[in-house]
């Protein structure tokens, strides 16, 4: 649960402190910036000789949690439908990269039927998902706590009951574009090189990889500074008496972050023997803790510029950790070099955070790491041009469209040098995400869903939450399955024709 309050150090301070010289050095330069660019690298495999994998009627590229919705609900509306993953497992950053729990939407009704569904199939597998109550910074849709392996399985499941085909351990290389429509994507497999071909694509990377292939206008950073969202490298402890943890910070600390609810709740779950939920985190009420490592030598003011953590359901005695934050001046989503250090970066800021946690915070005297994110928290990095450009101003108006996918009302969330939270929608309002802003306009058979839609990084750091993903990803299935069986490309679709029955969402200003 994300709360308004930010870190009070300048830019200029934050430099000096963390040793802008060494940071340079290890990066081997300034990183880049600006944020407009046309395509990324690319290869020409039109006239290359390359085995075909399999043809479909929609290929879904990525499966975090647009890319997954995606490509079940293609295959439930009747689409022949592949879904191509780098990984081992569906879910991304909530399964690979240990995001855990997912952030409440802050609207009302905003859970289409993909996140109904889906928090039932975990609640049959007796992980509940729900946390029980709500209170002023913990309300809405969206605000799923999926125990990671068994959301994975989950998925698996999905997939499988829907027809979907899996390929796992399958990067995207390239691309074939003829007259305006992707023809087939190029990928990376254990044979080798190979195409897959379909006459539908969506791109789920979450880095819009294959929109940059196929020559799509994206953007990158903050229109200010150049620079990317801050990426994480979370990670999970095991052995925790979570009680004691929950008593030095609400007795000891005075700490209030959980909120008067939240607090009552652990304290009756603990009482009736069920897993309590709980969470910490650095803010006023608990910085001159965490502060007194920095003092010791011991933590950084890197390791300090965010430290969050939450008790995961279904894995008693256990915490995922919403940090490290690795220092957005020198590291960047969008440089592969850059990307690549910040894992090793991370790392050694883990093991500083563990081992203060272990002397200082009672109750993780026996702690120790039990898991690792396979994954990069990527917040933000490249974003295509569509046919609609969110911004700020949508949300801060709250605007509706008739071509509507989805609602939210989760703060703009900029995590930078300072955590930068615009103001909050009033309870009770947010805005829509239209189907514009996934329609890669200058390819009439690319759709764009999850954290690449279209919009300026404003707005990006609101849709960018895991259940408003999901929702972009339901409605790109399902606008995707449409528009093959009326044999309308989706660059010339548009919702509101779908019939109401047949689409995940249907806007009522």
């Amino acid at each position: 649960m994300e709360q308004s309050f930010s870190i009070p150090i300048s830019r200029r301070d934050f430099m000096k402190l963390a040793g802008l010289s060494a940071a340079g050095a290890l990066l081997g330069g300034a990183l880049p910036q600006g944020k407009a660019e046309a395509a990324t690298g690319r290869f020409d495999f039109a006239g290359a000789d390359l085995p075909v994998l399999c043809e479909v009627d929609v290929c879904v590229a990525g499966g975090g949690s647009a890319g997954t919705a995606a490509a079940i609900n293609a295959s439930k509306n009747g689409a022949k439908t592949v879904l191509v993953e780098q990984g081992i497992s569906l879910g991304g950053l909530a399964t690979q990269g240990c995001v855990f729990p997912c952030m409440p939407t802050f609207a009302y009704d905003s859970d289409t039927p993909y996140i109904t569904e889906l928090n039932q199939r975990m609640e049959k597998q007796g992980s509940p998902v729900m946390m029980g109550f709500e209170d002023e910074n913990f309300y809405g849709g969206g605000a799923g706590q999926y125990m990671p392996e068994w959301l994975t399985w989950a998925c698996d499941e999905w997939c499988e009951e829907t027809g979907v085909t899996i390929l796992y351990g399958t990067s995207l290389v390239g691309a074939v574009v003829e007259d305006g429509a992707i023809t087939a994507c190029v990928v990376q497999t254990a044979e080798g090189l190979g195409k897959i071909k379909a006459k539908t694509f969506i791109d789920a990377t979450g880095d819009a990889l294959l929109a940059r292939f196929v020559g799509v206008p994206t953007e990158k950073g903050s229109e200010k500074s150049g620079r990317n969202q801050p990426m994480s490298l979370r990670f999970e402890m095991s052995g925790i008496d979570v009680p004691k943890v929950f008593h030095f910070f609400h007795d000891k600390l005075k700490d209030t972050w959980m909120g008067k609810k939240g607090a009552e709740k652990f304290l009756q779950d603990v009482k009736k023997g069920r897993n309590p939920f709980m969470e910490f985190a650095k803010w006023k009420k608990t910085e001159d803790f965490f502060k007194s490592g920095l003092k010791t030598g011991e933590l950084t003011e890197d390791d300090l510029l965010y430290i969050q953590a939450f008790t995961l359901r279904g894995k008693p005695h256990t915490m995922s950790m919403n940090c490290p934050e690795m220092p957005p001046m020198f590291f960047s989503s969008t440089d592969a070099m850059s990307r690549s250090q910040a894992v090793t970066f991370g790392r050694k800021m883990s093991r500083r955070l563990a081992l203060f946690f272990q002397k200082h915070i009672p109750g993780f005297e026996k702690a120790y790491i039990s898991r690792e994110a396979s994954m990069v928290g990527v917040r933000e990095s490249w974003r295509i041009r569509g046919k609609y450009y969110l911004e700020a101003d949508d949300y801060l108006k709250a605007r509706k469209f008739p071509d509507a996918v989805c609602r939210t009302a989760y703060p703009i969330d900029i995590h930078d040098v300072q955590l930068d939270l615009y103001k909050k929608l009033a309870k009770g309002e947010y805005y829509e995400i239209p189907f514009r802003a996934l329609v890669a306009d200058k390819v009439t058979n690319l759709l764009v869903a999850g954290r690449c839609a279209s919009g300026s990084f404003a707005a990006q750091a609101s849709f960018r939450i895991q259940p408003t993903c999901m929702s972009m990803g339901e409605a790109a299935g399902i606008a995707a399955a449409w528009g093959l069986k009326h044999n309308i490309p989706v660059s010339s679709l548009k919702w509101e024709d779908i019939p109401e029955s047949q689409r995940s969402y249907v806007s009522k200003p």
